[in-house]
């Protein structure tokens, strides 16, 4: 067993968790979420496709892993818990319409007796269905359900020292990442080459640190398909002069990741996108020199919006969001938002990609920066210039 941080950091983080739950009126948590499970007990897998969890007790040392039987050796290999709190169901439960997981979790919580307990469940995530909460209710009559969404992610979002120093490490795999990239844009190569190029360097890392694959697949949109958020490269194409390329890219350590974005235009860019650019550009410099421990979230918003005031450039997205351990299809810790009503106040250890994403009708510029909320102000995880890239 070869874990990433100590076993009294993974208790300490289990401990926070308790309180939240005593705090909520919840005795039996049930976390499906695979980042809060790596978080409180290390185990990694590519084995969210199926149910599987964590059950936590107020009055119980350690959590107790359910998941698919092929899973359970995965889960003693890369978990702090004994084997006996690790708990593997039949294969006829995998997608089977006769028997469900869930089931054998309620047999789990019936051998403890904690079957009319006030249970909580991650309703609003990717990974808790209907079908699950209607199982759970049919098996726990007696029970009384929580909405316990996010609260182990809240706690997630103050990052310890040891966590801090991982995303550090993918900040330097993301300049790496960020400069393949833009090397790999050229007149006449197939975008999907510079894309795995990408991938290559994600992975691969640098000769100090390896990489490891991305929360999200890297966002390279060109010409007019920069004027939508969230799109890919475009498969056959070639780079052509006067192309303008979005690149939202990351590194990642041990899942921990560390996002970038950054502009390319092929060519002398036109003024608009200039413009544009400077504003964004000097937007990020003033909000970043405004952030410091005790502010808002909203107030960081606020303080965007007066920077750039006078100018052309509207943001009406958040600014945005809390990061770090994650797995597909995100890597925002989906708490912290930078926007009008978010009233979460900064704290040290706090990690927040501030992204200024301007997308128009016909064209987006995009210029980012990640940076850790510190004792003082704040500092940015990446040197890499902000500027328009020109090839």
């Amino acid at each position: 067993m070869a874990l990433l941080f100590e076993v009294s950091e993974y208790q300490d983080r289990l401990r926070k968790v308790k309180e939240s739950m005593l705090r909520k009126g919840i005795q039996v948590l049930i976390v499906s979420d695979p980042a809060n499970m790596n978080y409180l007990t290390g185990y990694d897998g590519w084995s969210f496709y199926v149910h599987q969890g964590l059950v936590i007790a107020l009055d119980y040392d350690e959590p107790i892993w359910w998941g698919r039987g092929m899973d359970a050796n995965g889960a003693k290999l890369t978990t702090w818990l004994k084997h006996y709190n690790i708990r593997p169901y039949a294969d006829d439960y995998v997608q089977n319409v006769f028997k469900h997981p869930m089931s054998f979790v309620a047999d789990i919580l019936r051998e403890m007796g904690w079957e009319n307990r006030h249970i909580g469940v991650e309703k609003d995530n990717y990974w808790f269905t209907g079908q699950c909460l209607d199982v759970l209710r049919e098996e726990l009559p007696q029970a009384k359900f929580h909405d316990a969404t996010s609260l182990v992610n809240w706690i997630r979002t103050i990052k310890s020292p040891a966590e801090i120093k991982y995303i550090k490490e993918a900040a330097k795999v993301c300049e790496h990442v960020m400069k393949t990239a833009i090397d790999s844009i050229e007149v006449g190569r197939l975008e999907s080459e510079a894309a795995a190029n990408v991938y290559h360097a994600m992975i691969k890392g640098t000769d100090e640190f390896t990489g490891d694959h991305p929360a999200i697949f890297p966002i390279m949109p060109s010409n007019e398909r920069t004027s939508a958020a969230h799109l890919g490269w475009k498969p056959d194409r070639k780079y052509a002069p006067g192309d303008i390329v979005l690149l939202e890219l990351c590194g990642v350590r041990f899942r921990y990741h560390c996002p970038l974005s950054r502009t390319v235009y092929i060519g002398d860019p036109p003024k608009e996108l200039k413009e544009i650019a400077d504003v964004v550009i000097d937007g990020i410099a003033k909000t970043l020199d405004f952030i410091k421990p005790g502010v808002t979230a909203e107030e960081i918003e606020a303080k965007w919006r007066e920077a750039i005031s006078g100018s052309r450039v509207v943001k009406p997205s958040r600014l945005g969001y809390a990061f770090g351990l994650n797995y597909v299809p995100d890597w925002g810790e989906h708490t912290v938002s930078l926007r009008p009503g978010d009233k979460t106040i900064m704290k040290p250890g706090m990690t927040i990609h501030l992204m200024p994403g301007i997308w128009l009708d016909e064209f987006g510029f995009e210029c980012s920066e990640p940076f850790l909320v510190t004792e003082k102000g704040c500092e940015t995880f990446l040197n890499f210039p902000r500027k328009i890239f020109t090839k």
